[in-house]
């Protein structure tokens, strides 16, 4: 009879792999991304309900007292959640799957170390569950602005943190070897400090690969975890979690070496490099920033043959992502074409300005990436830019900038640049934008939906 029921749990959870693959897949398309999610969703709840029919599970009241406390919490959290602060929301739930991670490589550890691989499978998923989950609320507080979002950067903070590695994961062995989990403590504890150590490095700029990157590892440190268990009483469940951490490491993995091209940077560059901690010096700009009113703004765009416009972290920040698409719609009504070019990193979050223009009901069709938008700009009249810095900034092209070789969106080839800008202040790199000073660019001051509401009115009136 325990046969015959480990082998429907068994056959239910190759259906959920499949389920889980096949969502990847939808996600790959902006148009199937919600059918991926739910897909990934169906899939998760069918291998955790199956899993309560393992003849060897036991504790289910505190079992289901954890599903039901992570299950509400995460449907409050995700109803509640305005799409600006998505980021801090995704950086927050990969470090609960680290944590998760490395809460299960402990209990492997104080149980079930049957085996030196158990032990180092165990251990290993302990160390990247808890850089992960430490790495991710350090994050979360930049991304929130609760702390500074430049980078922190401590004296020989190189040593200090190979320091702080070698001894934590010195510590684990230890008490492997001796066979006396008291030290697990300091162990867990020092790789915890790591992963904030790790991380205060980091500038707000770098947070797209940051996350990616930590999604990642939450991923690895499941599948690690998953080996594991494979040689304890709940091996099924084990091979479950291998499929699925190694799906969500794959794909965190190539998410973060795609967000790395984009910026021209390598993953260890953005890890350890703390780039943004200082500010370009000696660089000659040219030119004067020269400002524009609203009405005049407005003018410009309704005799354009084209508009392209290019969101950044300040539409996000503004909220004004609904006045875009006001603004969109009306310049369409007067016959202009609009676009939106997207920069692989611009937000906080890969993927990031997609989904707040989607949430506005900006048609997909209208959305297009670096590769395919750049060669339109020399033949269109004017590119609006909404609180977008760093990845329109044509320093990218001088080299001795810090931002050389950085693939950006060539806005300055357009006959006109209108940027919206709340100040005068530079990116999160530190770097003085080249383009602000051109003859071609005008500078719109103010809060992005106030500045972009402004501009609504005005062609309204010109109507």
């Amino acid at each position: 009879m325990t046969s015959w029921i480990q082998d429907v749990i068994d056959a239910v959870y190759v259906v959920a792999v499949l389920v889980f693959i096949l969502g990847l897949r939808a996600m790959s398309a902006p148009t199937t991304a919600r059918r991926g999610i739910v897909f990934a969703g169906a899939a998760m709840l069918l291998a955790v309900a199956v899993t309560f029919f393992s003849p060897h599970l036991s504790n289910f009241l505190l079992i289901f007292l954890g599903v039901a406390i992570g299950g509400l919490g995460g449907w409050y959290w995700a109803r509640v959640v305005k799409m600006t602060a998505m980021p801090q929301m995704v950086a927050m739930f990969n470090g609960m799957g680290g944590g998760s991670a490395a809460a299960i490589a402990a209990v492997e550890l104080l149980t079930n170390v049957s085996s030196p691989a158990t032990a180092g499978l165990s251990m290993a998923g302990a160390i990247i569950g808890s850089i992960s989950i430490a790495g991710s609320v350090i994050a979360f507080l930049k991304l929130q602005g609760w702390m500074r979002s430049k980078p922190i950067v401590l004296p020989a903070r190189q040593v200090l943190n190979t320091g702080v590695l070698a001894v934590g994961v010195a510590f684990g062995g230890y008490a492997l070897l001796v066979a006396d989990t008291f030290w697990l403590l300091p162990f867990y504890v020092l790789l915890l400090l790591y992963g904030l150590l790790l991380t205060l490095p980091i500038g707000g700029a770098d947070m797209p690969v940051v996350i990616s990157l930590f999604n990642a590892l939450t991923g690895i440190a499941v599948g690690l975890d998953g080996f594991a268990l494979v040689n304890g009483p709940l091996g099924d469940a084990g091979y479950a979690m291998v499929i699925a951490g190694v799906l969500v490491g794959a794909a965190g993995s190539l998410l973060t070496y795609l967000m790395a091209k984009a910026m021209n940077r390598s993953v260890a560059n953005v890890f350890f490099s703390a780039f943004g901690a200082q500010e370009e010096t000696g660089a000659e700009v040219r030119g004067q920033l020269k400002p524009i009113d609203a009405a005049d703004a407005a003018v410009t765009m309704a005799y354009a043959n084209q508009v392209i416009i290019v969101p950044g972290y300040g539409m996000a920040v503004a909220q004004a992502q609904q006045k875009v698409k006001e603004l969109a719609d009306l310049l369409e009504s007067k016959g202009v074409p609009v676009k939106f070019a997207i920069h692989p990193v611009a937000g906080r979050m890969p993927g990031h300005m997609n989904v707040l223009l989607a949430e506005a009901g900006i048609s997909y069709d209208k959305l297009f990436d670096r590769d395919e938008i750049n060669a339109q700009f020399p033949a269109t009249d004017v590119a609006f830019v909404i609180g977008a810095n760093d990845v329109v900034n044509p320093a990218a092209h001088r080299q001795g900038s810090p931002l050389y070789g950085m693939p950006i969106l060539d806005v300055e080839l357009a006959k006109t640049v209108i940027v919206n800008k709340r100040g005068q202040g530079k990116g999160f790199a530190g770097v003085e934008n080249d383009l602000f000073y051109r003859d071609n660019c005008r500078m719109l001051y103010g809060d992005a939906q106030t500045a972009v509401g402004q501009l609504v009115s005005e062609l309204k009136k010109a109507a």
